[in-house]
Formats: structure tokens, C-alpha cells, sequence
């Protein structure tokens, strides 16, 4: 009969998964007790997320299957009837398309203008600091105190833009800008590049600051051009910046509110028609409904949040691409 001799370790193996000796404490007591403070300093940010974060959402939730007006203290349930009345509500398609319209203009020029003020400031100019100053002034405005500014430049009789075209020869242009249906939304958009461009500008210029300049140097001494080094340099390492910018800018401008509703109302007609401003007459509008609004409120926050998870990936996915 021969006998199998076991190694040491390869028996307190055996021993220790048929349960004859004790396995090691999962935690000690020290790290048990660091979790636990942990867990109480984060316990505060919970309960503050939670009751003004996830029970408000849960709530809304709620409401977008009764027919609540905001002021009965019962309300009935209605089903998915807010959500079917949503998808026939040809005025709340419209004012996505402009929530859209806004976003694609802020894309392409707020971001594309922030860039090449980014660009100009990172190159050393005399008085960076001043150059900051000024182009981040209009972010921190109140959107109403922009709003009352532009709605004297566009005035139509007396206002800035219109004289100053008469006054050039060109008063055949001359128009009541906010007032015509097929110019309104372009003079909000244009209102809104012009105070939001300082955060993408800030946030492309720590990015510019980020880049080293031996990668710069390093290519200027194998005779790569400008245009070279901005394409093959600047763009792929601002690939993250970028996308994190595009996300918060798409989002910021579907969201656009005190602009619209301080310059036009939403008209003339609802030419300028956004949705928070659609979601905004349901709940406060001459017939108050709650329910029909939180119903918009649901299907508005998915649609932003399946864009920006979209974004995000294809921004991560590029950025592993990249590395």
C-alpha cells in the first residue's frame, strides 16, 4: 500500500475548505471601525440627496399617472393617458425640435468659438488674466439681466442693431428680430452663445494648459506645421475635454429657460417654444396640470440622459482608442 504524502500548505488547504480550521477574520476590528465612521460621514449627503434628489423624482414619477392640478388635495389615476397625450402633442415635439436647433447652433459655434478663444489666450498674450476676466463675465449675468440687454438691442424701431444697420446703408435688413417667426430663435441662440461661450472657453483652456510643451517642441523640430500640430496634437489629446463639454453645453441648451422667457414668451406663436418653457405652461398654465407636466418632466429627463450616457461612452470609448 503506498502511502500520498501532502505538503503543508496543500493540507491546511484541505483542512481549512472541510471546515476543520478557522478561517481568517474577514475585518478586523480596526477596519470595522473605520468603516463604519465612513459610512456616518457620508450619511448626512444621503439623506440630503435622498429627500431632494431621489424622493422629489420618485414623486414626480407618481404624479405623471394622475391628473393632479397642483391645488386638489385628492387626484386620480389616469394610467399612462399623460404619457399617450404627451406623444399627440404636436406643440411639445416642436419645442424639442427647437431645444434642438439651440443645441446643434451652441455645439458647433459656442463650442468651436471657446476653443479658438482658448487657443488665442494660451499662446502667452499680454494680460491673460484680463482676457479671462472679460470673456467669463457673461456666464455669471442673470439670465433675465441678458435677456432685458438684448431685448433693447433688438428693438425694432430704436434698438442698437437696427440702427446701427441703417446707419451703414444696409435698413433693408433692418426687422423686428424677435418678433418674426424666422428669425427669433436664431436671435436667442445667438444670445445664448454670446453668455455661455466663457465655459467652454475655461474649461478648453485648462485643457490647452494640460497639454506639455515638449510635445509641442518636439514637433516643431520634425517640421510639422500649425495646422499639423493642431490636428494631430491639440484635437486628440482634447478628445476628453471635449466630450465632457459637449455633453454639459447639449444639456445646457435644451434646458434653455430665462432667455426665452424673458425675450419672447415663447412666440411669437411658439416659434420659440422650449421645452422646460411647454413643461412649465402645463404646470402653471391657465389650467394647471401637474400630472401632464411631470408626464413631460419623465420623458424629457430620459431623453437627456440617454444622449449624455451615449456621449460619455463614445467619449470614454475614443479616449481607450486613444491611449
Amino acid at each position: 500500500m503506498v502511502e500520498t504524502q501532502v505538503s503543508a500548505p496543500l493540507a491546511a488547504g484541505i483542512a481549512k475548505r472541510s471546515g476543520q480550521l478557522p478561517g481568517p477574520r474577514r475585518f478586523s476590528r480596526r477596519r470595522r471601525a473605520e468603516m463604519i465612521t465612513a459610512y456616518l460621514f457620508i450619511l448626512p449627503t444621503l439623506a440630503l440627496f435622498s429627500v431632494f434628489s431621489v424622493y422629489p423624482f420618485a414623486r414626480t414619477v407618481e404624479l405623471s399617472f394622475t391628473d393632479w392640478d397642483g391645488l386638489s388635495r385628492t387626484f386620480n389615476g389616469v394610467g399612462l393617458d399623460n404619457y399617450f397625450a404627451a406623444f399627440r402633442d404636436g406643440i411639445w415635439w416642436g419645442s424639442i425640435w427647437n431645444g434642438l436647433i439651440l443645441a446643434v447652433v451652441a455645439l458647433v459655434l459656442m463650442q468651436g468659438l471657446g476653443l479658438l478663444l482658448a487657443i488665442a489666450v494660451d499662446r502667452k498674450l499680454v494680460g491673460q488674466t484680463i482676457y479671462r476676466t472679460v470673456f467669463y463675465i457673461p456666464p455669471i449675468l442673470s439670465g433675465i439681466v441678458v435677456a432685458t440687454i438684448w431685448k433693447w438691442l433688438y428693438e425694432p424701431n430704436n434698438g442698437v442693431i437696427n440702427s446701427t444697420l441703417e446707419s451703414i446703408g444696409l435698413g433693408e435688413l433692418a426687422q423686428p428680430w424677435l418678433g418674426n417667426p424666422a428669425t427669433a430663435l436664431w436671435a436667442i441662440s445667438l444670445v445664448s452663445i454670446w453668455q455661455g461661450v466663457g465655459y467652454p472657453f475655461l474649461l478648453f483652456l485648462a485643457g490647452l494648459q494640460g497639454i506639455s510643451g515638449e510635445i509641442y517642441e518636439a514637433a516643431k523640430m520634425d517640421g510639422a506645421s500649425g495646422s499639423q500640430i493642431f490636428r494631430t496634437i491639440t484635437i486628440p489629446l482634447l478628445r476628453p475635454v471635449i466630450g465632457i463639454v459637449s455633453v454639459l453645453t447639449f444639456l445646457g441648451a435644451m434646458q434653455t429657460f430665462n432667455l426665452v422667457i424673458a425675450m419672447t414668451g415663447g412666440g411669437p406663436g411658439y416659434a420659440t417654444e422650449v421645452p422646460i418653457l411647454h413643461i412649465y405652461r402645463a404646470a402653471f398654465g391657465g389650467t394647471p396640470d401637474f400630472g401632464y407636466a411631470s408626464a413631460l418632466s419623465i420623458i424629457f429627463g430620459m431623453m437627456l440622459f440617454g444622449v449624455s450616457m451615449i456621449s460619455l461612452y463614445l467619449t470614454r470609448r475614443s479616449r481607450d482608442e486613444q491611449s
